[in-house]
């Protein structure tokens, strides 16, 4: 951790008084929070199209670094990772969005990167019927896939579901949180939250002694939507949070997925109407959920290697197919250019040597010329 950077950029949060949009721009301009202090008397000059009361404002950071002093003090005594948009750590796919946080606070043991992420979300008052969906879909889940980081809002209902199902078949799950690190709300789920720090973890874009308002929760889901593959919305009433994670997943171009419920049930109207206006594909199950998004390589892999099969092993690959292999091993689903590169292969020579290993059944050229390593 960049001490400097992120005391720096916690007060360039209160400087811009959360204004997400206002601080990002900041940010990005100018390269990080310390380099917007640094530059805080001609901030004119550089962001010419600035309002001149936000260039006058931002002269002054006295409150703002005593306030994050403060915050600097905490997250050291309660060890808490404070990930910058720079920071490597940062959950790469949520950086990636338009209106990313640039500075979240992170408390567990859990990748944020993981190869696989989804959010499960829904209403608050989660049926019977929502329950088992939830309980099925997490368990099959983890027998098809079992490296998946759960991600939801320790909510009632849905959230709080998904999170003690997914600690309970060994996945690790992740709490995006509406309010600081200093507490836990609601107040019932603090025993799951402290699970969840040795198996997942919270994470928040807050800083302390900041109230769980309303505004906040619309806030948080942008950040649920955004560090996850693929949103899941298992019941949700006409109206709702869970729809607005939906739509925002959407908006990112991310896979969103629902579960119908019958005709005229309250909590299932919002998720049959996602199906209905095309804006969820309709799942039953966990099989289907895992062929919709297309991770049945997962799968795959789990029988080869319960057939004895090893990866690593292939007797019939020339030197030149071994290495794609190998770097296909490290890290799936590379672009054929990036491919390339790494393997310091001339794309022509490299398009013939993939032919050859997608024909013995050990690559799959997916959409947009990325390599996929099936087996």
């Amino acid at each position: 951790m960049n001490e400097q950077e992120v005391f720096y950029t916690i007060a360039l949060t209160r400087m811009t008084g959360f204004n997400g949009q206002m601080a990002l721009q900041l940010y990005q301009e100018l390269g990080g929070g310390q380099q917007v202090y640094e530059h805080r008397h001609d901030i004119g000059d550089i962001l010419p199209d600035s309002l001149p009361r936000l260039v006058e404002s931002l002269k002054n950071w006295d409150e703002a670094l005593q306030r994050a002093a403060v915050e600097m003090e905490f997250i050291t005594k309660h060890t808490i990772s404070a990930l910058t948009l720079n920071s490597e750590d940062y959950p790469a796919r949520l950086r990636e969005c338009p209106d990313a946080p640039i500075i979240i606070y992170y408390k567990g043991n859990a990748d944020l990167n993981q190869r696989r992420v989804i959010n499960i979300v829904g209403t608050r008052h989660c049926t019977t019927y929502g329950q088992d969906m939830v309980h099925r879909f997490v368990t099959r889940l983890r027998e098809l896939c079992p490296e998946v980081l759960i991600v939801s809002g320790l909510a009632y209902g849905v959230d709080i579901c998904a999170h003690r199902q997914a600690l309970s078949v060994g996945y690790q799950t992740v709490a995006v949180l509406a309010h600081g690190l200093d507490t836990i709300y609601p107040h019932h789920h603090r025993q799951t939250a402290a699970e969840m720090v040795g198996q997942g973890g919270l994470l928040t874009e807050y800083t302390t002694q900041t109230e769980p308002l309303p505004n906040n929760f619309r806030q948080r889901n942008r950040i649920v939507a955004g560090m996850s593959d693929a949103t899941l919305v298992v019941e949700s009433a006409y109206k709702g949070g869970a729809l607005i994670t939906a739509r925002i997943a959407q908006d990112y171009g991310r896979d969103v997925l629902a579960f119908p419920g019958p005709v005229g049930a309250p909590y299932s109207e919002g998720c049959n109407n996602l199906i209905r206006d095309n804006k969820a594909g309709l799942i039953t199950s966990a099989d289907d959920f895992v062929n919709a998004v297309g991770w049945q390589v997962d799968s795959m892999h789990l029988k080869a290697e319960a057939d004895g099969i090893e990866r690593q092993l292939f007797p019939d690959l020339t030197d030149e197919e071994q290495l794609v292999v190998s770097l296909l091993r490290q890290t799936n689903d590379l672009p054929q250019n990036i491919l390339s590169v790494k393997a310091n292969i001339p794309i022509g020579r490299l398009t013939g040597l993939l032919f050859q290993l997608e024909l013995k059944g050990v690559v799959k050229l997916l959409a947009g010329a990325v390599c996929h390593l099936i087996v």
